[in-house]
């Protein structure tokens, strides 16, 4: 069987997301990378895997499939998904849970901050101050959340490492390489549970194409 295609530039977060999960399936897949800055992503060819022209893309064989969790349940559902506690459903409802979550507290809050602190200062944008300030009150609230999560489990859904968790490493991979990385250092058990998904061989992997600047300082962007 031909592995599977992922088209994007590795150093998205979005991206990474997909990665991680095929990198801990163990599927057989190749990278068609993109330029972001030649507006691949628009060329009619592309819109035709996804109208809405964003990264990342998974074909297999003749699925095509947009949106980076949805990808990542795919390719778990098909080849680990013991990552998803499929066979248990309420493990698998808390995945589903924290996947939420992550989608909708952790993500729209990093990602402001990612952007003024680290890209803002590679394409000519100030950085607003207030709007960074915001975000970091906002995350501090998620992360008291997490933290009284993390003291029941060592990981979100439960005591193995699931999807859930594995979905936040891209947002967060950039928000600990701002300056603002320490504000997590108050949060034990999330410090914990991060540095556990550091470590996993997965992460480092993925981790390898996604320099702390984004490319820009290299001139290496996508």
């Amino acid at each position: 069987m031909a592995p599977m295609k992922v088209y994007g530039w590795a150093v998205s977060p979005w991206m990474a997301r997909a990665l991680v999960c095929l990198e801990e399936a163990g599927a057989e897949y190749e990278i068609v990378p993109m330029s972001r800055r030649g507006g691949d992503h628009r060329q009619p060819e592309h819109l035709a895997r996804n109208p809405f022209g964003e990264i990342p893309v998974l074909e297999d064989g003749d699925l095509t499939l947009y949106q980076s969790r949805a990808i990542a349940r795919y390719v778990l559902r098909k080849y680990k998904p013991e990552l998803l506690r499929d066979e248990d459903l309420e493990g698998s409802a808390m995945v589903d849970q924290w996947l939420e979550v992550e989608a909708h507290h952790v993500e729209p809050t990093l990602w402001p901050i990612i952007r003024h602190c680290i890209i803002g200062q590679y394409v000519g944008r100030a950085r607003d101050q207030a709007v960074v300030d915001e975000n970091l009150a906002k995350l501090r609230k998620v992360l008291e959340v997490y933290e009284a999560r993390l003291s029941m489990s060592k990981y979100l859904a439960g005591d193995d490492v699931t999807a859930a968790d594995l979905c936040h490493f891209g947002f967060m991979r950039y928000f600990m390489v701002t300056e603002y990385a320490g504000v997590v250092d108050a949060y034990p058990r999330v410090k914990a549970w991060w540095d556990a998904l550091l470590a996993r061989p997965s992460v480092q992997k993925v981790m390898a194409g996604m320099p702390p600047d984004f490319g820009y300082a290299s001139g290496n962007i996508p």
